[in-house]
């Protein structure tokens, strides 16, 4: 196959086609096809020479280049960019190019249409890339704009966006991201979407797309622990989703006015704290005849909006019209194994819930507020229970506005000392009088502004309520609250007294520093490890005047914070982290899966620092004790920290605070 490498403007001949493959090799240039086609070395209906096929154009480095009206067909990729700035791709077609649709669960390398890395500041306008494992494929991606694209039919994602913020979406066809053999029976389809977010994917904009057909519509997907926030979606149309509609496990996620219809399910949010529903049609999910994938309950059933597998906080769902699902229009649903009200602080108005099996559905949830909700012709009751402090207001009528909540506060506090929650700069469109209740620590308070003073270190969920009489609205803090001060072990501007050991004589990069995002003292310790190579990393710190007695404590305390962007295996190993205490006589190491703490203590906090307590002579459910000859707790002269991890991506932890109690 001919390589074009291109260093300056260029125009093809009309219409030519071209055993060849373009290297773009300059930066500020114009490259029209002018409707010419790349045909790539692949031969149809052999899957692996489209794997060994390469892109059919190549860009790295290069930084304010359009290209436009090219086709390229038969290779791994029809265009690959990395470390691109300011390009303008319009009227091209990448289709054609590698596909699997046999292909089981899990994940393979980012191949199809078209494949993106650390691209910034470009814009896609109009171009296709259809009949490809994913149609555009982001990694490390900001600020680019994907204009009246098509693509859809892929046989894994039509939009795949990891670790990419602020991307803008809007009025592409994002249709038919699917994966499944319905011959053989399959129910699922294996994960593939018509847009799927993860691993810190933020801010990112969708508007008026078609994502309709796909195995989720759009999926938010966190196997890893690290959470993706502040995604908008307004208009988009994620209807006919095999699994979902609209399938969401991260917080703090926007969608206003899209279809989510004839799925199994249309809205199906399982760990989405701090979410925002506002407009949205979810209607005719779980038809007998259409879609049930993953049926819960029949008091349940297939709902049209549904908080179910996680927590569920500090959410509005307002003004969505849920109709004709075989099911419950609106249902929340707590941890009943537990008891735990993991749905805590909701709103729920103004929806219009019309020909469901029920209207709504609540069980083991607490604060929920309900108002103005237009039940019409469903088949039978609405099921409450177990659900403490559910409001309906004593007049659910003659106000049409919500209030505006805001809240100045801290994100983090400290043990003992005083802090000022104040709500004072709320207010109601109407002018009507405002009442504010505030849950903190489970004390309830009704004043503008409240001085609490916390008595336990940790995560603490702060809510507030604003009321104007008929409609709420709500804000919240996820604070973290830490200990009185103290005499840190090893964390306080003290990196360069820890000692870095590694199993491998090939190890990746590791780097230790002391990092000013902390929450005891000035600075925590930073450890990052990129390149990873599969070895046991180990971080030793000699405690101090030669060794510590701590046979008067009972436990080890730290705060600690993951993000790792590795997708675990199931039913494999995913990597440990261990402690250990040493002495001249024995060892104790306490060890728990790796996959554990990249999700935190707290569901609704993964993404924030968590305060980790480990008994020193027991076990618990979630470490494991061992012991090595005859620890001497009265001389414990080492404390070690090590990772193994079984991805071969990046890896940073932050340590801070490390005690004995």
């Amino acid at each position: 196959m001919k390589r074009i490498i291109i260093t300056q403007d260029t125009v093809f001949e009309p219409e030519q086609i071209l055993d060849a493959q373009i290297i773009v090799q300059a930066s500020g240039i114009t490259i029209d096809g002018a409707g010419a086609t790349l045909v790539g070395p692949a031969t149809p209906g052999d899957r692996e020479s489209y794997e060994s096929a390469g892109p059919g154009i190549f860009a790295e480095g290069c930084s304010n280049v359009t290209l436009k009206n090219i086709k390229a067909s038969g290779f791994e990729t029809g265009l690959r960019l990395k470390d691109c700035t300011g390009w303008v791709v319009e009227n091209c077609d990448f289709s054609n190019n590698y596909t699997n649709p046999d292909f089981g669960w899990g994940e393979l390398p980012a191949r199809g249409g078209i494949v993106l890395v650390g691209v910034r500041a470009s814009i896609f306008r109009g171009n296709k890339a259809n009949n490809v494992w994913d149609g555009v494929n982001l990694t490390n991606c900001d600020d680019n704009e994907f204009v009246e694209n098509d693509f859809s039919h892929c046989s894994n994602v039509c939009a795949k966006l990891w670790t990419s913020c602020r991307n803008r979406f809007i009025k592409n066809n994002l249709s038919y991201g699917l994966r499944i053999d319905r011959s053989i029976g399959e129910v699922h389809a294996r994960d593939s979407a018509g847009v799927l977010i993860e691993s810190g994917s933020n801010d990112n904009y969708f508007y008026g797309n078609d994502i309709t057909y796909g195995g989720d519509g759009v999926f938010i997907r966190v196997l890893n622990g690290w959470i993706s926030t502040g995604n908008v979606f307004i208009e988009n149309d994620t209807s006919y989703g095999n699994n979902n509609c609209v399938e969401s496990w991260s917080p703090r996620n926007i969608f206003i006015r899209n279809k989510a219809n004839h799925g199994s399910y249309g809205f199906w949010m399982g760990g989405s704290d701090q979410t925002v529903l506002i407009g949205n049609e979810c209607a005719f999910n779980g038809m007998e005849e259409e879609h049930q994938n993953a049926p819960v309950t029949e008091e349940i059933g297939f709902a049209g909006i549904i908080f179910l597998g996680g927590t569920g906080s500090h959410t509005i769902i307002e003004g969505n019209y849920c109709h004709d699902n075989n099911g419950s229009g609106i249902a929340l649903q707590g941890n009943v194994r537990t008891g735990r009200c993991s749905i805590h602080h909701m709103i729920v108005q103004k929806n219009r819930l019309e020909r469901n099996k029920r209207p709504y559905y609540i069980e083991q949830a607490d604060w929920v507020f309900i108002s103005q909700n237009e039940s019409k012709d469903n088949l039978d009751e609405p099921i409450i229970r177990n659900v403490t402090r559910m409001t309906k207001p004593e007049s659910e009528v003659g106000i049409a506005c919500s209030p505006v909540a805001k809240i100045s506060a801290p994100e983090i506090a400290r043990v003992g000392q005083e802090v000022v929650f104040d709500a004072s700069a709320s207010s109601d469109p109407s002018g009507s009088k405002l009442t504010f209740e505030w849950d903190l620590d489970e004390a309830v308070f009704n004043a503008p502004r409240v001085a609490y003073t916390f008595k336990r270190p940790g995560f603490h969920r702060v809510g507030l309520t604003v009321s104007n009489g008929s409609l709420s609205a709500l804000a919240w803090r996820d604070l973290v609250v830490a200990d009185e001060t103290f005499d840190e072990i090893g964390t306080e501007y003290q990196s360069c007294e820890w000692r870095i050991q590694s199993d491998s004589s090939s190890a990746g990069t590791i780097a230790l520093s002391d990092d000013a995002d902390a929450i005891i003292g000035s600075y925590s310790l930073k450890l990052a490890i990129e390149k990873y190579t599969g070895e046991n990393v180990r971080l030793s710190y000699p405690l101090p005047n030669g060794g510590m007695d701590i046979s008067d404590k009972s436990k080890l305390v730290f705060w600690l914070r993951v993000r790792t962007p590795d997708i675990p295996v199931e039913n494999a190993d995913n990597g440990t982290a261990r402690i250990k205490l040493i002495s001249d006589s024995g060892e104790i190491t306490f060890s728990i899966p790796l996959y554990n703490l990249c999700f935190g203590v707290y569901s609704e906090a993964r993404w924030t620092w968590s305060r980790i307590e480990i008994p020193t002579a027991s076990e618990t459910d979630l470490w494991k004790r061992e012991t090595v000859g005859e620890p001497d707790m009265k001389h414990i002269n080492t404390l070690t920290f090590e990772i193994s991890k079984s991805g071969p991506t990046s890896f940073t932890a932050w340590l801070d605070g490390i005690k004995f109690e």
